[in-house]
């Protein structure tokens, strides 16, 4: 029989052993061209905004009032917002973003995304649609390099909306702050959007890391005065000063750099003036 293309192909075919597993040394099975990631708009569109708001005010809210009756200081900064802001906070505790969220006027929630890490949370397509539904969240890459944290993170501020961000990564194993990776520096110094930092204590003591129910204990989460990047001042620097600014607000002395002066506070306090429409 005469060797063809055709017969080398079925000789091929029928040698090739289909179901064994994959040998250890081989790379872990991937389609050719990843999917590109969405940013869930749905979850930021009505009627979901609507139920959102039902859920958040019918449980969450007050679930979290029942479990850590949180302690609120400098809610001024974040009562009624003019602009897109970057809300970076400490992580220590799945709790932190329903405290956080819960620090919040109605208002400034409701124009609010939460970034959650894309390969913990949005592994299971059903709990990040839940997580999106109740928390407004977003798939976040914790691996991208620059062009992966700007993709859509800067398309959300530019649309309004305000994001709450965790710089360090990830949760700290023992409740100390841990330093802040470059990404949120960049996404402000590219988007000339505000920064204010946020500290959160207690939450370890609700959720410490690897528990699941969450356990009743007081929570307070402070809130400092917005940050602006200076014209020459780099990503890298500009995320330094966001992270001593959370680290002052950590400590039992807050400064006026991260809190503001009492006439700062009265001036963010003060009502603004919203255009007719």
């Amino acid at each position: 029989m005469t060797a063809t293309p055709w017969s080398d192909l079925d000789l091929i075919r029928r040698g090739w052993h289909w179901g064994l597993p994959r040998p250890q040394t081989w790379a872990p099975a991937a389609p050719g061209v990843p999917d590109r990631a969405s940013n869930l708009g749905w979850a930021r569109a009505e009627p979901v905004r609507s139920l959102r708001f039902l859920i958040q005010r019918g449980l969450l809210l007050p679930f979290t009032r029942l479990v850590a009756d949180p302690k609120v200081e400098g809610s001024e900064w974040v009562k009624d917002l003019e602009r897109p802001v970057i809300l970076a906070s400490n992580h220590v505790s799945h709790a932190d973003t329903h405290l956080l969220l819960y620090a919040l006027s109605q208002r400034t929630r409701e124009r609010t995304v939460v970034a959650a890490a894309a390969d913990y949370w949005y592994q299971r397509p059903w709990l990040g649609r839940a997580l999106s539904l109740g928390l407004n969240t977003f798939p976040f890459s914790r691996t991208g390099g620059p062009a992966a944290v700007l993709h859509s993170s800067s398309e959300l501020l530019k649309s309004g909306w305000n994001l709450l961000v965790f710089p360090e990564g990830t949760r700290s194993q023992d409740g100390r702050l841990q330093p802040f990776k470059p990404g949120v520096g960049h996404l402000a110094t590219e988007t000339k959007a505000p920064v204010i930092p946020v500290y959160v204590s207690g939450s370890h003591r609700i959720m410490p890391k690897g528990q699941r129910i969450p356990l009743p204990a007081p929570a307070t989460i402070k809130i400092g005065r917005p940050l602006l990047a200076g014209r020459a001042e780099g990503s890298r620097a500009f995320t330094s000063r966001i992270e001593a600014a959370v680290r002052a607000l950590s400590g039992a002395v807050r400064t006026d750099a991260s809190s503001g002066t009492w006439i700062d506070r009265w001036q963010a306090a003060a009502p603004k003036a919203r255009p007719l429409r």
